[in-house]
């Protein structure tokens, strides 16, 4: 009747199944954006431990993993303080 605005059951939001498929795809874009984001929350968080340890807390812990002997802990902990 009034050419192409004629009413077909799939005129709603999701136009059909190619419609639906581009929500699905959306949807899965949206989730796995939050994804990484609320991981990447979690990197930030570890990156501030590591910048608020102090030097002399730094050395105790590659002391205490054998990383360093005992005369280089000493030295360290002389210039340190």
């Amino acid at each position: 009747m009034f050419g192409l605005a004629r009413y077909t059951p799939y005129c709603g939001w999701i136009y059909g199944y190619g419609g639906l498929i581009m929500w699905i795809i959306f949807l899965v874009a949206i989730g796995i954006l939050v994804y990484f984001l609320v991981r990447g929350q979690g990197n930030r968080a570890n990156i501030k431990n590591i910048f608020s340890e102090s030097p002399i807390d730094i050395a105790k812990k590659r002391y205490a993993r054998g990383e360093i002997t005992r005369e280089e802990f000493e030295q360290l902990k002389r210039e340190l303080e």
